[in-house]
């Protein structure tokens, strides 16, 4: 029987899995994984195809950018191409591409994009490196190109998002596809911020060096290139330290790319910088002049003055406009010498320790800047024969001897808290003309100063005052003063048309008028000195400056007629009501005004109308407005040249002997005239002059009316600075000597008017001499002028003079009037 016993049979082994199963396998894996990757890839595809479609047609129109039209400052010229100021939110000097110099775009292209002109805008490599840097934690490095801060800079927000960086890098590539790589460089190195509103590479050399940026070195290039990255931290004004380092490794990074030699490098490591650190501010100290442009330009153009780049030239000379702002503050600074020391700005208490001391001091002195020549300091020791004092930059300095004069009140032990001068005490010092140190203060007095081409009226210079900064107020132009006597030219060139002639004798006798004839308080008016001296010739009572003969002058003129005539000059009736102060120069004018009027007579009899823009042009020259005034004709004329002539020889005897004589004698020539004036107590100090090339008037005074002092007058504060100034204005000018025009005839080495010269001979018209101090009684007084009234008088005609020089009066009752409207309100 068969054994059917499965033993000693073999169990069937199981099947192993075959090499090709494994593969199977793994390409069952690998296809869903790659339908899973390409199904990702499609859908990422769709999104930044979906956001493409969504996100490429709300990017900003860049066509504009192959025009790059960038907002570009309002800048005012001198005549002679100064600049004299700026204006805009962002300073700029538009520079094309081919005048950027190559140290400078290889300083940029160092830091900010080596591979500038080798990529599409983005930079890969530069991507990787950036990452293992960043990785390593190595200092960290950006990985923006110059075209990703074009796109950034000029049409996005600062925000850091996504959407805000998919746009970047759309912009980015349109940018490259739109405009060629100088192109997008030029952008650049014009828009970008630089710190202190400096809009471009330009601009900021302007600005930190005030140098033109074809002029920088190899190591202000580099400083310069280290602003964009943090134009607040590497600024080398505020933070000198850090702008030093970042300065450093550009130049390292010009020599590794091959812009600049290991020789270059290293002399660029050495050479030390002079920054502006003064501002902005010009040399020409012409705030006054830029801020009445502006206003002028932005009547025209409005908001638009500050965006276009309008160049606007002004007439005003460089240098004349400088000499005049310094002249002026000399002046003040003369004047506030002469006064009582007011005391330290401040006081602070000094740290023992050295460091904490130094930043003390700075801190305070931050406080208070510097304004030109009169520097902010702190007492660091202080006694009645030496001061130690130090400012923000430099080494502690010694006052001593002359230089403590001006403060000796606040030097002595008895001097109250808040004038004595200690240690920690925050002073005003300055240098003499000797180099030494002095102590001094701000001054409270303000002045202004105003030159004009009497020819056309070209404004030539401008001062509004001490310090723009301190006080915008334009004085110049906008100060209404009593003109004292710088008024009486125009009264007496009024008599000349009524007969009188600069030999007519008028009497210097006191005045007096009772309250019964003027219907308030009594009017005793006074001469300047307190003295009478009886008769004299018209044109000696206007060198000495008689206010008794120009009150008689303009009581024969009469006080209506008087009012009409200044107007011819520019000035405003109702500023001038018509009494008889009006001879003391009691109405209301500007330094402007004075500056017309006395141009008349410099130019021969015309009123010329002050202009100061001679033209406006765009950002590339092209001319918008272009000014040419008119020659005088005879539509402009204001008086007769004979009158304006006569005037001339009036108004020259003051220069030469008069209270003005210092003019010739410091100048040095005789072709220069003018007029004095100062107002009761001092308020008001004037002088107003001319040469034919050049009229300029000077005022000084405090805004609040106050007294200048009992001895300051025209003569010792105002003409001063008139002097310095025509110093520099008539440099090179020659003499110039006056022709007489038709209708004056000269007798007897005097000029007169043609139809009153038949009685030049007479050298005395018998009055009788004043009796010093004893009033003349209103009898005696003209009668009121335009009315017509009294006594027929025929101009030319000195018999009927009567004992004070005047003509006859008949109507007292006219008189009476007279008197009483000078006082009503």
């Amino acid at each position: 029987m068969p054994n059917d016993s499965r033993e000693g049979r073999k169990a069937p082994r199981p099947r192993a899995k075959t090499p090709s199963g494994w593969t199977a396998g793994l390409l069952r894996l690998g296809l869903w994984a790659l339908g899973l990757g390409a199904a990702a890839a499609v859908s990422l595809v769709i999104v930044v195809g979906v956001a493409l479609a969504v996100a490429y047609p709300n990017l900003p129109d860049i066509s504009e950018m192959s025009d790059y039209r960038p907002k570009l400052p309002m800048r005012v010229y001198s005549a002679d191409g100064v600049l004299l100021g700026e204006f805009g939110e962002e300073r700029r000097n538009l520079t094309p591409i081919g005048q950027i110099p190559a140290v400078m775009k290889n300083a940029v292209l160092a830091i900010e994009d080596a591979r500038f002109y080798s990529h599409n805008g983005v930079d890969y490599r530069g991507l990787l490196r950036a990452a293992i840097a960043n990785l390593g934690r190595v200092k960290s490095q950006g990985a923006s190109t110059i075209t990703m801060q074009v796109a950034r800079n000029v049409y996005l927000s600062s925000e850091k998002t996504f959407t805000r960086k998919l746009y970047e890098v759309l912009l980015t590539f349109k940018l490259e596809h739109l405009l060629s790589k100088d192109q997008i460089l030029e952008i650049y190195m014009n828009q970008i911020y630089l710190g202190n509103r400096a809009y471009g590479f330009a601009a900021a050399s302007e600005i930190y060096y005030g140098k033109p940026m074809k002029d920088l070195t190899i190591a202000e290039a580099a400083m310069l290139a280290g602003l964009p990255q943090a134009p607040s931290a590497n600024n080398p004004i505020s933070n000198p330290k850090r702008a030093r380092v970042r300065q450093q490794y550009i130049i390292e990074r010009m020599e590794e790319n091959g812009f600049i030699t290991a020789a270059q490098a290293d002399a660029a490591r050495r050479q030390e910088l002079k920054l502006r650190t003064g501002g902005t501010e010009t040399a020409t100290y012409a705030a006054w002049v830029a801020e009445t442009a502006r206003q002028l330009v932005f009547a025209q153009y409005g908001a638009d003055t500050y965006t276009r780049g309008l160049n606007v030239i002004t007439t005003v000379k460089s240098a004349q406009q400088e000499t005049a702002y310094l002249a002026l503050r000399k002046g003040i600074m003369d004047y506030e010498r002469r006064q009582y020391y007011r005391g330290p700005e401040e006081f602070i208490d000094l740290p023992r320790d050295p460091k904490d001391r130094e930043e003390a001091i700075d801190d305070v002195l931050s406080e208070h800047p510097d304004n030109g020549d009169v520097m902010a300091a702190v007492v660091l020791e202080a006694g009645p024969r030496k001061v130690v004092a130090v400012r923000a930059i430099g080494d502690p300095f010694e006052i001593t001897g002359e230089g403590l004069r001006p403060a000796q009140s606040g030097l002595s032990e008895k001097a109250p808290p808040k004038i004595r001068i200690r240690p920690g005490a925050v002073i005003r010092v300055a240098r003499t003309p000797k180099n030494a140190w002095e102590i001094t203060q701000l001054p409270e007095v303000e002045g202004a100063f105003i030159a004009l081409n009497p020819r056309d009226g070209a404004i030539l210079a401008m001062v509004g005052g001490f310090d723009f900064h301190k006080n915008k107020f334009n004085h110049a132009t906008q100060a209404w003063r009593q003109p004292g006597s710088g008024f009486k030219p125009f009264i007496y060139s009024a008599a000349l048309e009524k007969g009188f002639t600069p030999t007519t004798i008028v009497n210097d006798a006191p005045l007096f008028f009772d309250a019964g004839v003027t219907g308030g308080q009594p009017w005793e008016p006074k001469n300047y000195d307190g003295k009478f001296e009886g008769p004299m010739p018209l044109h000696t009572g206007l060198a000495k400056s008689k206010n008794m003969v120009s009150i008689r002058v303009l009581q024969a003129v009469g006080t209506q007629n008087a009012q009409d005539w200044v107007t011819r000059f520019g000035f405003d009736a109702d500023k001038h009501p018509p009494y008889l102060t009006m001879a003391l120069g009691a109405g209301s004018v500007t330094p402007m005004q004075m500056a017309v009027g006395y141009a008349v007579f410099a130019n021969g009899g015309y009123r010329v109308n002050p202009w100061l823009i001679s033209k406006v042009t765009d950002h590339r020259g092209k001319v918008l407005v272009e000014t040419q005034p008119p020659l005088p004709t005879e539509a402009m004329r204001a008086i007769d040249a004979r009158n304006a002539f006569v005037m001339d020889r009036l108004l020259q005897e003051i220069t030469r002997s008069g209270t003005a004589a210092r003019a010739q004698r410091e100048l040095k020539r005789p072709d220069v005239y003018g007029k004095t004036g100062t107002t009761n107590d001092s308020i008001d100090t004037w002088f107003a002059g001319f040469h034919p090339s050049v009229a300029a008037v000077v005022w000084m005074g405090y805004d609040n009316p106050r007294p200048l002092g009992d001895r300051e007058t025209g003569g010792s504060l105002s003409l001063p600075v008139w002097i310095n100034f025509m110093e520099t204005a008539l440099k090179g000018v020659p003499e110039t000597v006056l022709t007489a025009p038709p209708g004056v005839v000269n007798v007897g080495g005097e000029w007169y008017y043609e139809e009153y010269a038949h009685g030049a001979g007479v050298s005395s018209l018998g009055l009788p001499a004043a009796v010093p101090g004893e009033p003349v009684p209103i009898s005696g007084a003209a009668p009121r002028g335009s009315s017509g009234e009294g006594t027929p008088w025929v101009p030319g005609d000195r018999s009927l003079l009567n004992a004070d020089g005047l003509p006859p009066n008949r109507g007292a009752t006219e008189e009476r009037r007279s008197i009483l409207d000078l006082f009503r309100n």
